[in-house]
């Protein structure tokens, strides 16, 4: 554990006491975000010590020239980066004319930040004595708004705590913004307008290359002691900014406030001929509700989310601030509401991996959002990959596959792959099975088959496709291989027959051909009209069937273990319990060849498979491949820990379970991984609700019904949560002596509880 700064809070994150050398860290934990827009938390005034600026609006996104060491066929042509984009929070604040700069003043106490994530605000506070001796306390409160997703709100209170003093508050708009980690050190943004208009400013630019046309806007309202005053105003308009200037004479114990409206309408939502329109539209709607109004609307919406979404615990604050912080993030991050976007990694939180789309949104994210929101949500998400299917397929073609073949990308923002390291774009195939994973789930849980005819068989198809002809024939083993290839594992590169990906490209084809016959039998209209764009035939067909009825998997019969990939034995297997301390991470300490050649394993591909497809294996095969590959797995991947966690619930071993769940809930907040400054895992954070929920809860679908196995670890007293199934709510709560369900629906259910099938009748509670 590196960092422990952060207070147990049931509800917030919270942080007393000012370090220079945490401002970056915090910046990303206090981030906040309304699924259209987010932003780290840089401070509103003036800052000259080390800061990690970021603004970020969802969709918007710049192709950066590819820079690699040698160039190979195929790779892609530029790494899609989500965009540094204006900066509207900027306040500049001054008193007798002295700057306010957390880096320079004389002294400062009582600084204190709060996330709450109950509510969906920021807040950040502090007694500050500046070098001229005037001594200021700050309250500077922010949000994102959800109904008005254009909008965020900032009231920025300054209370003289001695003498008489001028207050002089200068809130600007910066267009001039470049990214973090830009690889050519190049200009995103090409500005066009910048005006003032009646206490309003206005910037109007746009992307290079892409041609997102985006308003950056802003007005202001000043207060003296609560009530709304008229000051001196004075404006200067730049090249890129846009500055407005209010001063007010203020006596010791005055409260003097600025509100600040401001924020992002593109034209992913409207005519990029009049942005400043809508933008007059969103501030009248803001300033009608002013920020008191607005805050209000803010807490109603959060507590709606939260009456789904949320976790409780009991007994165990650290647990709880855990898991509200990964569901609070999450939902911050993607609202549902418009399947062009989707979940990067980072989210709003930062620039790494590009702000792009992963297959963790398919593997890990949609379970979440399939039980917290309604299924449409989720049926979103697998509307994005469909309406990217004709470019996973010019993708597969670019690598040399015919006739429809898809793969998808590794790295996305427009459906083109836009990752830049060989051993990932061109070997971890792996991520084409997710996309046809994340359809069987959707449509187990939800029970809505009809997105298959709809949308879902034609991915599957093309995916298919991928999978025959990506397999080798070997006349040695008389069995069909995938060569070349990077598991989940990627402490493995271009190793033959990775069983997590042999056996996903198996169960792909078969699953295929299953839902084939399905369609054909209940929806024949949809059967030829696929099977006619397509071109699919039976030739066809009984060429996948061969590949996967012989399809080759390493295995040790001494072990009865299926092997990591070929080979994998030959490595000196020293568990990660006897590797030096002073070696961790491997990823930062040791050389990649070193890593490559090393029996480490960033996280097991194939307990990853036997988490997708438990089903297909008992729990004594389960607790072999556990106790075998989970001592060589060294968790530097923020998606291994949830999946440990649900096996290790599954097998009983609630101790381990405990400490893989703690592991993953408290990632970010206590930065295993030293690197929480470049911003949060947000899709990992949906392995986190996975683990209680999937790991403790014990949740499954068995045989179109949810099933429960529900433990406890000995460090809760209790816990519940909610599941949206087929928009019926279920609301789950385990003690140490029982577990109780609750459903909050029209029509009884049948659920399994350990095995024993219990009905469920609506607003009844039942326990067990």
């Amino acid at each position: 554990m590196n960092q422990d700064y952060i207070k147990p809070d049931n509800w917030s994150i919270i942080e007393e006491g000012f370090d220079k050398d945490l401002v970056e860290s915090s910046e990303s934990l206090f981030s906040i975000g309304n699924g259209a827009m987010g932003q780290r938390a840089n401070f509103e005034e003036t800052y000259t010590g080390d800061t990690f600026q970021g603004s970020y609006i969802a969709g918007v996104y710049y192709p950066d020239k590819t820079k690699v060491g040698w160039w190979k066929n195929g790779y892609p042509e530029y790494f899609a980066k989500v965009l540094n984009a204006p900066n509207w929070i900027g306040i500049n604040v001054f008193v007798n004319g002295e700057a306010l700069d957390l880096n320079t003043c004389k002294n400062l106490e009582d600084y204190r930040r709060e996330l709450n994530m109950k509510e969906g605000w920021y807040q950040r506070s502090f007694v500050a004595s500046l070098q001229n001796d005037n001594v200021i306390k700050v309250t500077a409160t922010r949000f994102l708004s959800l109904d008005l997703d254009e909008l965020g709100a900032i009231d920025y209170q300054v209370e003289l705590l001695n003498g008489n003093a001028e207050i002089a508050f200068q809130p600007y708009l910066d267009s001039g913004i470049t990214n973090a980690d830009a690889n050519w050190e190049e200009n995103f943004w090409e500005i066009l307008e910048v005006k003032s208009e009646s206490e309003q400013g206005f910037i109007v630019s746009k992307t290079l290359k892409t041609e997102y046309h985006v308003c950056t806007f802003m007005q202001s309202e000043i207060n003296l002691n609560g009530e709304k005053v008229n000051t001196e105003f004075s404006e200067e308009i730049l090249e890129s900014k846009i500055f407005f200037n209010y001063k007010i004479s203020a006596e010791k114990g005055d409260v003097v406030s600025l509100q600040k409206y401001a924020g992002y309408v593109t034209d992913m939502n409207h005519d990029r001929e009049n942005l400043i329109q809508p933008t007059k539209n969103v501030l009248a709607s803001a300033l009608k509700l002013g920020f008191t109004g607005l805050l209000q609307q803010q807490k109603e919406d959060w507590a709606k989310i939260w009456e789904m979404a949320d976790i409780s615990i009991t007994g165990d604050v650290k647990a709880q601030q855990g898991i509200r912080f990964n569901i609070f993030q999450l939902n911050q991050t993607y609202s549902g509401k418009d399947e062009r976007l989707n979940i990067g990694p980072k989210g709003f939180t930062g620039e790494k991996y590009g702000g792009s789309t992963y297959w963790d949104t398919e593997a890990y994210c949609i379970p979440f959002y399939m039980a917290t929101k309604d299924q449409q949500v989720a049926r979103n998400l697998l509307s994005y990959r469909y309406n990217h299917l004709d470019k996973a397929i010019e993708n597969a073609e670019k690598l040399g596959f015919s006739n429809g073949a898809a793969l998808y990308p590794m790295v996305t923002m427009n459906g083109e792959e836009s990752h830049n390291e060989w051993e990932i774009t061109f070997e971890e195939i792996h991520r084409n099975g997710a996309m046809v994973f994340a359809i069987y789930n959707y449509v187990r849980y939800t029970g809505d088959f009809d997105y298959i005819p709809e949308k879902g068989l034609e991915v599957m198809i093309a995916i298919a496709r991928f999978w025959q002809q990506r397999a080798t024939f070997s006349n040695d083993k008389n069995k069909f291989m995938i060569l070349g290839v990077t598991g989940p594992n990627e402490y493995e590169n271009n190793v033959n027959n990775n069983w997590y990906t042999n056996f996903l490209a198996k169960w792909c084809i078969e699953y295929c051909l299953d839902t084939i016959k399905k369609v054909k039998d209940g929806h024949a209209e949809d059967h030829d009209r696929v099977m006619g764009l397509t071109g699919l035939t039976d030739a066809e067909m009984m060429k996948w069937k061969e590949v996967s009825d012989n399809m080759y998997f390493p295995y040790s019969e001494h072990l009865e273990i299926f092997l990591q990939q070929d080979g994998f034995l030959d490595k000196e297997l020293i568990p990660v319990e006897n590797l030096d301390k002073k070696h961790r991470p491997i990823n930062q300490k040791w050389s990649w060849d070193r890593i490559l050649r090393s029996c480490y394993i960033k996280q097991a591909d194939v307990l990853q498979g036997f988490y997708l497809f438990e089903d297909q294996f008992d729990e004594k095969e389960l607790a072999r491949h556990f106790d075998f590959y989970e001592p060589l797995t060294v968790h530097e991947s923020s998606l291994s820990p949830c999946v440990h966690s649900i096996q290790a619930a599954k097998l009983g071993r609630m101790n381990q379970a405990y400490d893989f769940y703690v592991r993953t809930a408290r990632l970010d907040l206590d930065d295993y991984n030293n690197e929480v400054k470049e911003g949060c895992h947000i899709t990992s954070m949906a392995g986190t609700w996975m683990s209680i929920v999937e790991g403790f809860g014990g949740m499954r679908i068995v045989n179109d019904q949810l099933s429960f196995v529900p433990r406890i670890p000995d460090e809760w007293d209790a816990y519940s949560f909610k599941v949206n199934f087929r928009n019926q709510v279920l609301k789950v709560e385990v003690n140490k002596e029982k577990s109780t369900f609750k459903l909050e629906g029209t029509e009884p259910i049948n659920i399994l509880v350990s095995g024993k099938s219990i009905e469920v009748h609506p607003n009844n509670l039942v326990e067990v």
